[in-house]
């Protein structure tokens, strides 16, 4: 039987997009009379609003109508967030401005041109308040209050304890404690958010057409703040998505907001966000602050964690947050055998704009001060970090490996990896020319990072944000579900839908593969319809592009719905053959008896049979052949009443080294070589799966040396655009090798397990690891990124001045 699965296919999506031929969101038309809209934006950060004028807007010609809080507040209701703690949050602001970027009214008219004209008319005063953009800072007693019904800026706070931390603590040969600091920065999709939104008044219906990546939980949002049923509001996403990297996800505010104005002005209105809108306000990663004690024992066991995290979720906590700090929650101590771990998690409001899903969610802040303690605690112990790692790892008899949190690891040998990126990575050999450089001036350093790549998010791990006594007031939440159908016409044609929603990562290029194989037809027969309708495709709560969950997830629901046609084939041509099922395959467009090949039937007889002569069929068979599965991975339960979750259906692993040369005089960084190992179990088409990796490190790169959502005192974004916000380009990407480990996961039919995000969680930890190897003979540290040439100058020179002084 030929095997399509694992093969390096070219996309079958390029075709189009290579001829100019994708259909994305602006691309649509999907309603006549479509007008346009545009957003006026507060320019505080903390204000109140105390009128807004709209006299001279609504005298150019071509606007037909303009929308403020006032509508909004009585269309719509806040929208439903994962804490306990009351937040107003709506898709305009109401009667306060928390953020710069924020709404504060919407124009319509017969075109972007006009409706841009007519915001500038429009006059809105303000009354400014006091800004807090730290995340420390915000948490004082004294801190400007951003919603005052709260008395306070933390939205949600937790501790947690597994193990015997404290006996670890009190047995330990030292402890080392450290803080970090993870910057905010975003993704920067070369498309950005839009839609197009309808509400149809004779059928009480919404329907928007969005480059959103859900549906997932947020349409149950989204309906609930739209005081609608679910069938209320239909969402439809196009095939192709220019990018997101999860902050498309982010899009769903401007989806109800859309709404209700097609609504008030009784129109269907499109809108398509500009960069500088993007960069400003539309969703970013958290800034984070974290401090950890770490046990540790004179050989270099690390026996216990403290770990106190505090992320800034902007000046709203919206759906899905604060699950950035939950995300990683069952993997908290990475790839190390630590079995003792406290937790303190907090969740504080802040004048910067609001955060969500971004590629890694949660992985990145956790990974970067992990990742750096491991080379703390051997320079502390004068050993080499490798073999502290290796002294932690998780050995490779010990899968499924069960984590202090909750964690299930189902499969992998760490160790086996790790070694690989050594010998790669050169590693003894880079040691001797480095000290060799120093000799001359030259400051070379190596940098690992080991990091568990968690895939497919169980929907409960969400709900830790809630104490046990709050999740036990609602219903158990659980569960990684995606659907998927597959149909063959009367004339053999296949077709199959996914709910993934793409954007980018080559989904119908792998279910072909996987249909293909398990039909044993030609790919030219099937076409994979990626758009997705709410009202017509197969989906769950958990559906979307998110968490990697396609290998682990999606690509299982394809191919079980694949196997039910395939089952209903067999059973026809064991009845018309007279084999028994089990004696029979299918391969090449035939099904053979396995013991006498010469017996066989065309499967273009058997499709035939289904649609054209129904009475052919075995008794009580239904006609057609049109399959729907849903597969789910057992292993993604709710959370335990002790807090624990395994808030993840597979765990990968990654392994990273990387060299670099640190310029003294300018603080310069330059990654000589980058090796990154990745075992992501079965690999469903290693092609697909490099590209994935290298858009992961691109984006972890950037935020390990350029990019940084900064903000003034006053909560001004100071890097607006790409003048000032630094995203790095193919000339800045390092020379980087790929190599793969498979050990397949147990879990799902492929033994596949997610991958793309990875590189985003490990780059800037290995990163950091190797710029601070380098310079290690100048005894400067540094524990925050990104890791700009200025930064790390003014560290060094701090240092030496520090030096020259005590001189």
């Amino acid at each position: 039987m030929s095997s399509k699965i694992g093969e390096s296919k070219k996309r079958v999506e390029d075709a189009r997009l290579m001829a100019g031929e994708g259909t994305y969101i602006d691309d649509l038309h999907p309603f006549g009379n479509l007008h346009h809209a545009a957003i006026l934006r507060s320019p505080y950060s903390h204000a109140k609003i105390k009128n807004i004028h709209t006299d001279e807007a609504f005298k150019i010609k071509g606007v037909i109508g303009i929308v403020t809080g006032k509508e909004v507040a009585e269309l719509s209701q806040p929208f439903p967030v994962g804490v306990s703690e009351p937040i107003e949050y709506y898709s305009l602001a109401i009667d306060k401005v928390r953020f710069v970027g924020e709404g504060v009214a919407v124009v319509v008219a017969k075109d972007r041109y006009i409706a841009e004209d007519a915001l500038d008319k429009i006059k809105v005063e303000y009354e400014t308040l006091d800004t807090v953009v730290d995340i420390e800072k915000a948490m004082d007693h004294d801190a400007p209050i951003l919603h005052e019904n709260l008395k306070t800026n933390v939205v949600n706070h937790r501790f947690f304890d597994y193990g015997e931390t404290n006996k670890a603590f009190e047995e330990a040969d030292m402890v080392i404690s450290r803080k970090f600091k993870f910057p905010k920065y975003s993704a920067t999709p070369v498309e950005n958010y839009g839609m197009i939104a309808d509400f149809k008044e004779s059928e009480e219906q919404y329907t928007v057409w969005s480059n959103f990546h859900g549906p997932f939980t947020l349409h149950s949002v989204m309906s609930a703040a739209l005081k609608v049923s679910g069938h209320q509001l239909r969402l439809q996403i196009p095939k192709d998505i220019g990018g997101s990297y999860g902050i498309k996800s982010g899009s769903y505010p401007y989806i109800v907001l859309m709404s209700i104005v097609s609504r008030v002005v009784g129109v269907p209105v499109k809108w398509i966000e500009d960069r500088q809108e993007n960069l400003l306000a539309s969703s970013s990663g958290t800034d984070r602050v974290t401090w950890i004690d770490a046990a540790v024992k004179q050989d270099g066991t690390v026996t216990g964690l403290r770990m106190k995290m505090a992320d800034n979720v902007g000046g709203y906590i919206r759906a899905p947050e604060p699950a950035n700090l939950y995300r990683t929650h069952s993997n908290t101590t990475g790839a190390y055998d630590i079995k003792n771990l406290q937790m303190e998690t907090i969740a504080v409001m802040t004048n910067k704009s609001p955060t969500g899903l971004i590629r890694g969610y949660g992985g990145p802040q956790l990974y970067f001060p992990l990742e750096r303690m491991m080379e703390i605690i051997a320079r502390k112990l004068n050993m080499d970090p490798a073999d502290l790692i290796k002294k932690n790892l998780i050995p490779a008899n010990s899968f499924p490996y069960h984590t202090a949190s909750g964690g299930t690891y189902d499969s992998g040998n760490y160790q086996g990896a790790l070694n690989k990126a050594l010998e790669l990575v050169d590693y003894d050999n880079f040691r001797k020319r480095q000290k060799e450089a120093l000799k001359n001036g030259k400051y070379l350093g190596v940098g690992l990072a080991c990091i568990v790549e968690p895939s497919g998010s169980n929907m409960g791990y969400v709900t830790i944000a809630l104490t046990p006594e709050e999740r036990a007031q609602g219903l158990p939440k659980s569960g990684s579900a995606e659907g998927a159908t597959v149909s063959i016409d009367p004339k053999g044609s296949v077709n199959v839908r996914i709910s993934t929603v793409p954007t980018g990562q080559g989904h119908e290029t792998v279910a072909t593969q996987i249909v293909s194989e398990v039909l044993g037809v030609d790919d030219s027969l099937i076409k994979v319809h990626a758009e997705m309708d709410t009202g017509t495709s197969p989906w769950s709560v958990a559906s979307g592009s998110y968490s990697s969950r396609f290998a682990p997830i999606g690509s299982s629901a394809v191919y079980e719905a694949a196997k039910k046609v395939r089952n209903k084939l067999l059973k026809i041509a064991e009845y018309q053959l007279d084999v028994p099922i089990k004696n029979l395959i299918a391969d090449e467009g035939r099904v053979f008896d396995k013991n006498n090949i010469d017996k066989s039937i065309s499967m273009k007889r058997l499709i035939g049979t289904a649609h054209w002569n129904t009475e052919a069929l075995p008794n009580g068979m239904e006609a057609g052949i049109h399959e729907t599965a849903f597969y789910n991975i057992e292993s993604a339960k709710a959370p335990n009443e002790d807090d624990t979750v395994n808030g993840s259906a597979t765990h990968g692993f990654v392994v990273d080294a990387v060299t670099v040369e640190v310029d003294e005089e300018t603080g310069e960084v330059k990654i000589l070589d980058y090796i990154t190992v990745h075992d992501a179990g079965k690999l469903l088409n290693p092609k697909i799966a490099d590209g994935q990796i290298l858009g992961g490190l691109a984006h972890g790169f950037g935020g390990a040396m350029f990019e940084e959502l900064v903000y003034d005192d006053k909560g001004q974004l100071l890097t607006g655009s790409f003048m000032d916000y630094l995203c790095p380009t193919s000339t800045e990407m390092p020379k980087i090798t790929i190599n793969h480990q498979e050990t397949p996961s147990p879990l799902t039919p492929l033994g596949a397990k997610g991958l793309g995000e990875g590189n985003t969680m490990s780059a800037p930890a290995v990163i950091s690891n190797a710029v601070n190897d380098a310079l290690k003979p100048l005894d400067v540290v540094i524990n925050k990124l990104p890791l700009a040439p200025n930064m790390i100058w003014k560290k060094i020179n701090e240092k030496k001045q520090l030096i020259e002084g005590e001189v």
